[in-house]
């Protein structure tokens, strides 16, 4: 990125845009070339405001942070180690952007994060714009493909357990044999979607032994991309287990799934409390003292959550259906991207006038 300044300074000089996107030494040329630059983040608010603040520390929830419950606890030092390699790498960088910017905006919306996007304007002293999620119109996307369909179909309503672990997540060989089996001593039918563990080339030659013998028919592990939005909304599927990656989190809200959070990394960490602690619509895997989960973990949680008796999977399930009433009220969602464009305009408008 660093190596396409020139390129990108020549283009900023020769068609003085109205507007810039985000690269951290942006706005110092924007400025420069009296060009407004809006930081758009897609990541958490949550974990900006945590872990960007000026002044953070590693794990440290930053002076006058707005939760006692979206926070680094004990059992989450496995997550801290990436979180010290961001810190040394790119924590100037995007505090530099977010310092210099004209304008800060995120990927969320008030009913989700508004507390942290209002600490962050604070913190910043820059006007917040909410883009809202940004979600695809479902309407539009392509129709599941027919080996789901047809294979999802053959199980009765909400009773398929569907985990998927995002494109970062790569697991040692011995989590992923773990986590094949905690899904197996469910018991429920399974779709397990996730990349092939480190030193294997596909999912087949990493499986436990005999597992496929076991699970034939009714679980599936799938090394390559699925179509995540349309599984989810298939009405077989009643169990999302995720790492709560922002994308994957904003998908979760929009589903009618349970959600178990099973996260890796920093912001995941983070994501993950904001979902089970402070909106209660989730529950997260235990973590052993290592760091790692364990298939009795894993397969608790998912049954805490499936078992139609459970007063916490009651407990998540109610507080889920509020939310996603909330979000799918008509309007909401688009109101955002409208107002955002309004205030674009409108911040160009005054810009033009000066």
């Amino acid at each position: 990125m660093d190596l396409t300044r020139d390129q990108v300074e020549a283009a900023v000089r020769a068609l003085r845009p109205d507007m810039f996107d985000f690269a951290y030494w942006v706005p110092e040329m924007a400025k420069e070339y009296r060009v407004t630059s809006v930081l758009y983040s897609v990541v958490s608010a949550t974990a900006i405001a945590h872990d960007l603040s000026p002044g953070s520390e590693l794990g440290v929830p930053p002076p006058g942070y707005p939760s006692s419950k979206v926070l680094f606890r004990a059992h989450d030092a496995h997550a801290l180690s990436s979180l010290s390699i961001f810190y040394k790498r790119l924590y100037h960088r995007m505090t530099t952007g977010l310092m210099n910017c004209d304008i800060i905006s995120m990927r969320t919306c008030q009913e989700v994060e508004g507390k942290f996007c209002d600490y962050i304007a604070r913190q910043y002293q820059r006007k917040v714009l909410l883009t809202g999620p940004m979600l695809p119109d479902p309407e539009k996307s392509r129709p599941l493909e027919d080996q789901w369909s047809s294979w999802l179909a053959g199980f009765r309503q909400s009773s398929v357990v569907f985990c998927a672990l995002g494109s970062q997540i790569t697991l040692e060989r011995d989590q992923f044999q773990e986590l094949c089996l905690g899904m197996e001593l469910t018991g429920l039918p399974f779709l397990l979607a996730v990349k092939p563990p480190k030193g294997a080339k596909t999912i087949q030659e990493a499986l436990p032994e005999g597992f496929e013998e076991r699970v034939k028919g009714r679980r599936v592990v799938w090394g390559e991309w699925v179509q995540q939005p349309l599984i989810l909304a298939h009405p077989s599927v009643g169990c999302f287990v995720s790492h709560c990656g922002f994308g994957s989190m904003w998908e979760s809200l929009m589903s009618d799934c349970q959600i178990v959070m099973l996260p890796f990394l920093g912001d995941q960490i983070l994501n993950t409390k904001l979902m089970t602690e402070e909106l209660e619509v989730s529950v997260e895997v235990p973590r052993e003292e290592t760091g790692w989960f364990s298939k009795e973990s894993l397969s608790a949680a998912i049954i805490s959550v499936m078992d139609k008796d459970s007063e916490l999977g009651s407990l998540v399930k109610r507080n889920h259906a509020k939310l996603k009433e909330i979000l799918v009220s008509p309007g909401l969602l688009t109101s955002y991207t409208d107002k955002f464009v309004e205030a674009l305009q409108n911040l160009l408008n005054d810009t033009n006038l000066e």
